[in-house]
Parts: structure tokens; C-alpha cells; sequence
């Protein structure tokens, strides 16, 4: 499965060249051009025709960076991107593409005071345990500051089609992209994926991606949190997982494009395919930003909700994968017969 070997693979922000060769090799027979930016985004061209479509999904992940290495063998951490300080003691980490493990640790809880128990633990409190002694061992593992650290989580399915793994943000929009690349032609559009880079820290690689490809309309494919789950009242959900891609209406970065938007709703409806809106105004997209480019891009966001978004493990549903494809899909098809004209 596709989505598996993206989730299992390593690429947190700034480190994305193992995603982006395994991009490389799954697509490569089926489109008409590949090429990597000097950012380090993923180009691949589908088709020479007059409308100029990108399509973006963010290659890299969560995670964090080697800071220092103490004198008694321990590690401490940089974050890379939005990290819940809460679920990160005591889980296991991979230091490095060598994946040397670890484990994030912290003050034993029996050792805390009655108010630190109470308390989340800061972060600049917790640190990596490799089992070293010494300054000295840590090193002859090879490992310096700067290098990249990842949540150790390999993706399994939880029943049949409820996928866990690390990395769903974004790889989930990656496999939509790789799938949409793979399983449709449409010859009548220039149809650009953009597989982009760094955008957990600022939705770097699609600002320069969408410069140099002077996209006449553009989409990004993201994953997006999703809060029912057990105690949280229906009005705060955010998104529900298992009820179909998500169509934003709004949030920190931007807001959607409204024909395009429109278009969107008009054919997930005419299509059945069932959709929902992301109802929290906070948080980003490279949609965001590719809106920017130049004198402007018509953009909007498709989402997949997932469960417990930017954690060691996430959930999606594999019915809102297939459902976000559709739309996708269905969108391009309308460009290309002119239906829709950005």
C-alpha cells in the first residue's frame, strides 16, 4: 500500500529526501516530467495543455532535531513543527535515516512533586535515552546535532480500512496526489504535482514551488485534524474521520478561492461523493500561500481528516482517502472540459 511505505518513511522538515525518492521511483513511468527545485520540492508534469493545474502535498513531517549531548550520554531535542508537549515522555523515537532508537524520557513521576504531577512536562525537561553512558558512546553512534529524530510508529490497519501510522500529515495528501497521478490522464490540462517541502515551518516549498510553475489554478492536499472522538462535544469536532474529504472554508493562512470553492461543492454533490467542511479557522495550508504567487493563484484546500494529527500515531480513514481522490478527480475533469474556467 501506498500509504503505508509514505508513512513509514522519514522526512521531518528541511530532511525530506527520503520521501522524495521513493516519490521518485513509484512515479516516474507515469508522468511526462520529473524534476527536484533548488528547495528540494518535488516537480512532476502530467499533460502540455493550455490550463496550468498544480496539485501540492507537503513531503515532510513533525519531529525534531539533535540539540546537545550531555557529558553522561543523553540527548536533547529541537522541535521541528507543532508538537503536543503532553504525549511525547516515553515514546520511542529513531535518531537519524539509520534509525538508531530511543526513547524520550523525562524526571521519574515518582520523584515529582505533588504540583509537577499535576503539571505537563516541559519540554525543555525531557531529553533521549539510547542507553549510552557517556558523551563518548552517544558519538561513536554517529550521531551529532542537527541530525533528524522521528517518532519510531510503523503504520498498521486498525480493522480493515482505518489506517494508523506517523506522518499522515501530510503523507495522506501525498498518496492523493501519487494516486491521482497514477490512475488518471488528462491530456487537456498541464497538470503540475507539486511534492513540497518544509511546510510545517512556514509553508516554505510551495511559496517557491508555485513561483516557478505559474499555476492558473491550484489545489492543496493536506491532512487535517479530526476531534470526534470520546468526550468532545459535536460543535468542537473540527472534522469527523470516516465521513469524507474535507472542503476548508477558512483558516489562518487564508481563504479559499470562492469559485473554486464552489466548484468543489458543486461536484462532490453532483458526484455523491460524500464531503464535509473543516470547521476550525486556525492552522495552515500550502493553499495559504500558493495564493500569493505572483499576481495571484485561485486555491483551495482538500483535506483528510485524521485523528490525533501531529502525534506519534494518527488515524485516517481509507473511505476519505478514496473519497478525497474522487474529488480531486472529478475537479481536474471539469477543468479540463472547460466546465470550470479559473
Amino acid at each position: 500500500m501506498l500509504l503505508e511505505r509514505l508513512s513509514n518513511a522519514c522526512g521531518v522538515s528541511g530532511d525530506e529526501g527520503e520521501v522524495r525518492a521513493l516519490l521518485k521511483e513509484v512515479l516516474a513511468p507515469r508522468v511526462d516530467e520529473m524534476w527536484s527545485d533548488p528547495m528540494g520540492n518535488l516537480i512532476v508534469r502530467k499533460g502540455s495543455g493550455p490550463v496550468r493545474v498544480m496539485l501540492d502535498a507537503h513531503m515532510d513531517e513533525v519531529g525534531f532535531l539533535v540539540g546537545s549531548i550531555t557529558d553522561d550520554g543523553y540527548v536533547s531535542l529541537k522541535k521541528v513543527g507543532g508538537l503536543d508537549d503532553r504525549v511525547l515522555p516515553g515514546r520511542q523515537v529513531w535518531l537519524t535515516h539509520r534509525r538508531i532508537p530511543g526513547v524520550i524520557g523525562a524526571k521519574a513521576w515518582h520523584l515529582c512533586s505533588d504540583e509537577e504531577r499535576r503539571k505537563v512536562i516541559p519540554f525543555d525537561e525531557m531529553y533521549v535515552d539510547l542507553g549510552c553512558r557517556s558523551r563518548a558512546e552517544v558519538e561513536a553512534l554517529g550521531i551529532e546535532p542537527g541530525e533528524p529524530v522521528y517518532f519510531a510508529t510503523q503504520f498498521e490497519l486498525l480493522g480493515d480500512r482505518v489506517a494508523k501510522g506517523k506522518a499522515m500529515d501530510d503523507r495522506v495528501g501525498c498518496t492523493v496526489l501519487a494516486r491521482v497521478l497514477l490512475e488518471y490522464d488528462f491530456p487537456g490540462i498541464t497538470l503540475l504535482g507539486a511534492f513540497t517541502v518544509q511546510e510545517e515551518v512556514g509553508l516554505r516549498g510551495a511559496k517557491a514551488a508555485a513561483f516557478h510553475l505559474k499555476p492558473d489554478v491550484a489545489l492543496a492536499l493536506e491532512g487535517t485534524g479530526s476531534a470526534n472522538v470520546a468526550g468532545v462535544d459535536p460543535f468542537d469536532t473540527i472534522t469527523n474521520m470516516g465521513e469524507g474529504p474535507v472542503i476548508s472554508l477558512m483558516d489562518a493562512a487564508g481563504i479559499p478561492h470562492k469559485r473554486v470553492w464552489e466548484e468543489l461543492v458543486r461536484l462532490a454533490r453532483a458526484h455523491g461523493i460524500r464531503h464535509q467542511f473543516r470547521r476550525l479557522t486556525s492552522g495552515g495550508t500550502d493553499a495559504g500561500t500558493i495564493a500569493l504567487a505572483r499576481e495571484g493563484v485561485p486555491a483551495c484546500t482538500i483535506s483528510v481528516p485524521c485523528r490525533y494529527i501531529h502525534t506519534n500515531a494518527a488515524l485516517c480513514h481509507l473511505d476519505d482517502v478514496d473519497g478525497a481522490v474522487q474529488l480531486v478527480r472529478r475537479f481536474l475533469e471539469s477543468v479540463e472540459k472547460g466546465d470550470f474556467r479559473p
